[in-house]
């Protein structure tokens, strides 16, 4: 090999070799200020965290349709809307209400082999049980007793044994009877039972609306407005069920 071609070679390798430590020298000095530029975004964010929750919360209140909103004070603290003594004697009367359906429930397991029954006792035990805690705990959220004076609500009347009944409930001799019949006849009591029932307590409804004050409370207008909805739908379906079950009998 020539001395020119020699060291035409060896200035091509060293050529590439100094391109290769530029290279390295070049992504080292990326990979630093990206390090260094994430570390400065950190300490941006925490000196803005550590600003943002030093500052005093603001509490606004919303202004009437077409009115500004007002600025209260940052010790404002929210309380609960003023409740009619019929908001309470509802809740409680509508626990005492529900206690009774879901016992009526309860004996299907036992008493009917019918499926479609067994679906319908489980879907109104498990959507009044719900029920059941959330009235519990509305009542206790404001301090009222879970259970009721036999004279506060307006349709209740005292059975036989002094057991208070609301409007709807089956007096002690209808459940005596619904626990003494199985197959088609506990079938046809416990339809035409619990449409009474639910009949009740679209009555129970209709009176705390009807009570000047009453059912102004969000919480209590949901639920009472949700009760009525759905316990006419179930009314529907136990009616038809209790037809098409009288249709067969007289086949």
């Amino acid at each position: 090999m020539s001395d020119t071609s020699w060291r035409v070679k060896f200035f091509g390798f060293r050529r590439a070799g100094e391109c290769q430590t530029v290279r390295v020298a070049v992504w080292l000095v990326m990979a630093l200020l990206a390090v260094e530029t994430s570390a400065s975004f950190s300490r941006a964010g925490g000196r803005a965290g550590q600003a943002d929750s030093s500052k005093t919360p603001v509490v606004v209140q919303p202004g009437a349709p077409g009115k500004p909103g007002k600025t209260l004070p940052a010790a404002t603290h929210a309380t609960l809307p003023p409740r009619s003594p019929a908001d309470v004697a509802f809740m409680q009367g509508m626990i005492m209400h529900h206690s009774q359906a879901i016992e009526m429930t309860a004996l299907i397991a036992s008493h009917t082999e019918n499926k479609d029954l067994r679906l319908l006792g489980a879907r109104i035990s498990s959507s009044q049980n719900d029920e059941i805690k959330f009235m519990k705990r509305w009542l206790a959220a404001r301090g009222e007793k879970l259970s009721m004076a036999t004279e506060q609500m307006p349709g209740m009347y005292m059975a036989h044994d002094a057991m208070p009944l609301m409007p709807g409930m089956l007096s002690p001799a209808q459940m005596e009877a619904l626990r003494s019949a199985a197959g088609a006849e506990f079938d046809r009591l416990f339809l035409s039972g619990m449409i009474q029932h639910h009949k009740g307590a679209l009555t129970m409804v209709k009176e705390l609306f009807d009570t000047a004050g009453a059912g102004q409370d969000a919480e209590i207008f949901n639920f009472a407005t949700d009760a009525d909805n759905s316990q006419r739908a179930e009314i529907r379906i136990m009616e038809t069920m209790l037809e098409n079950k009288t249709k067969e009998e007289k086949r």
